[in-house]
């Protein structure tokens, strides 16, 4: 469940792309439903647990800059960057946590479930922020060397199935450790 409550103002600009039958509109339909979604995903996360995520905050902040750019100068090239600018700030945050305090990003979100050697969570981080550096790149790719409608469906599709190969890759590197952390305990 919470998996679509974050997924929200992607499946809500997805839908709206394909509405209008003249695509020429979609993509502006498509910015203004996503900046109402992630408004609205935002208010509902604070009404339900009277505290903001970081995430959600983020992304509402990059769709309104970047969407309210789109919007006002009538220019689809700064929605489509979107996900770049998302993927980079991750990148920098993730590298940022390597040099500001005493556990990288990755440790500090699954140090709670998972017990690794520190060179390990070392690793899954600077992995991490080569796929945010990685898939930023591939977006911008995508959006400047293909169909606007193949760029939207990557948008959907493309960057969520990367993402889940990705987070698999990492728990079969994971993996290799807890076995090891397994066999220590006995």
């Amino acid at each position: 469940m919470k998996f679509l409550f974050d997924f929200f103002p992607v499946l809500a600009f997805f839908i709206a792309y394909y509405i209008p039958e003249d695509r020429s509109e979609g993509l502006f339909l498509a910015t203004g439903v996503a900046i109402v979604a992630a408004i609205i995903q935002v208010t509902l996360f604070w009404v339900i647990k009277r505290r903001f995520e970081k995430m959600h905050v983020i992304t509402l902040v990059i769709i309104l800059i970047l969407g309210g750019a789109t919007l006002l100068l009538q220019d689809k090239r700064y929605f489509m960057w979107k996900p770049t600018a998302v993927n980079w700030l991750f990148a920098l945050v993730f590298l940022g946590s390597h040099f500001i305090g005493k556990k990288t990003m990755v440790q500090r979100m699954m140090d709670h479930a998972l017990t690794l050697p520190g060179h390990a969570w070392s690793n899954l981080n600077l992995s991490w922020i080569a796929f945010f550096i990685f898939m930023g790149m591939l977006n911008l790719y995508v959006a400047y060397n293909f169909a606007e409608h193949i760029w939207v469906n990557f948008k959907m599709f493309g960057i969520l199935g990367c993402t889940v190969l990705f987070a698999i890759g990492q728990s079969v590197y994971m993996s290799r450790f807890l076995s090891n952390i397994n066999e220590e305990k006995e």
